[in-house]
């Protein structure tokens, strides 16, 4: 097969600003450049982002553009007008953050991780809702295919849009590799009395429950203290009044967007995970959380039910008694602490980012008018 060359629209991160879509593209691109492919790739930046976005390789290019990221409207503006400029000589334009161009000169990919402005608009601060709505209407149906972090993703596309259902391809996220060591260094140790969050402080995150839920916990387990992690959120400042008028402020550590390496030292203190959210498109941290063999306990409701198995504890994420009944199994029933440590990780070895690199990978030789090879 002839080399294709392939564009990468990262227009839209922000280091530190995106939460898991900044994983996703740094995760994705590493392992793209992992694969034995004669692929050309080069990699659209903002003034934000630093050219260490792209893996170092030889095939690997970064064109540094002058929009900034921050200012929302002026990136999308440059995406549709200026952008597509540069697309002339690509075979393939991958877009990894929910919009894309609607006029290039070759056919573009959209990933779409889920549709929560349509599940959720409440969510949303009402000047963004009709952004969202049309950038990503226009790159559904623009886009000659799109990839959907889950099967309720591509349910949720099929139902709000009419396009073709072989239009939509599911491609699983991954757990990086640095989890899985973090697994074997926990073995033999005795877990800290942390209750580890890591999820961005919006309102489907759902840590007001989580508060009034450890609140009621921590009054019968004293040692406990629960560390939020995550990109600061539209309820960031409720989730810091709660804290206090709870009286928390001792027991509640929320430290905001982490480098990955001081991350990975939360992951090996943790005694266990919580993830409350109500609503996901995948759910990485889970992941991660499952890697590095952390007794987790989630939401029930898709796609975490999916992903986790028989890995996790799934509580209803509605009811404060059954999130705080999750909280004391997951951290205190030895027996099920043991045997969740230990299946964790061979569930997260299912999620890998190199069969995600493989999948796209051939979603983009297919949407460029070439068969995909085996790998």
């Amino acid at each position: 097969m002839s080399a294709l060359h392939i564009g990468i629209n990262a227009l839209y991160l922000i280091p530190g600003g995106v939460g898991g879509s900044e994983t996703y593209l740094r995760n994705l691109l590493r392992a793209l450049a992992a694969l034995d492919t004669p692929h050309q790739f080069t990699v659209f930046t903002n003034r934000e982002t630093g050219p260490d976005v792209a893996p170092r390789h030889p095939h690997w290019y970064v064109r540094q553009t002058g929009v900034r990221a921050l200012n929302r409207p002026a990136r999308l503006l440059y995406e549709q007008t200026l952008l597509p400029l540069y697309c002339a000589g690509l075979d393939v334009l991958f877009c990894p953050g929910f919009t894309a161009p609607a006029m290039a000169p070759c056919p573009r990919v959209t990933s779409i991780f889920d549709l929560q402005h349509k599940r959720h608009p409440e969510y949303f601060r009402w000047f963004e809702l009709p952004f969202w709505r049309y950038f990503v209407w226009q790159a559904v149906h623009s886009s000659a295919r799109l990839v959907a972090a889950s099967e309720k993703t591509r349910a949720d596309i099929l139902h709000f849009y009419s396009i073709p259902s072989q239009k939509v391809e599911v491609v699983w996220l991954g757990g990086a590799e640095e989890f899985f060591p973090i697994g074997k260094l926990r073995q033999g140790r005795l877990a800290e009395p942390v209750l580890l969050c890591p999820s961005t402080t919006h309102p489907h995150k759902n840590h007001a429950l989580l508060l009034k839920s450890f609140s009621q916990f921590s009054a019968a387990h004293p040692q406990w203290q629960l560390v939020m992690t995550g990109v600061s959120g539209f309820a960031d400042s409720a989730v810091r009044a709660q804290i206090a008028a709870l009286g928390l402020e001792s027991r509640v550590q929320l430290l905001g967007w982490l480098p990955r390496d001081e991350l990975y030292r939360w992951f090996e203190r943790a005694g266990a995970v919580v993830y409350p959210s109500t609503f996901e498109g995948f759910g990485l941290p889970v992941v991660e959380a499952l890697a590095a063999g952390i007794p987790v306990a989630c939401s029930d409701i898709e796609p975490l039910r999916t992903i986790v198995a028989d890995a996790a504890v799934l509580f209803d994420p509605a009811s404060d008694a059954g999130l705080l009944q999750a909280l004391e199994r997951v951290c205190s029933d030895e027996a099920l602490r043991a045997r969740l440590a230990l299946a964790g990780p061979l569930r997260a070895a299912q999620f890998t980012w190199r069969r995600c690199a493989l999948e796209t990978l051939a979603i983009l030789e297919r949407a460029a008018g070439h068969s995909p090879t085996e790998r």
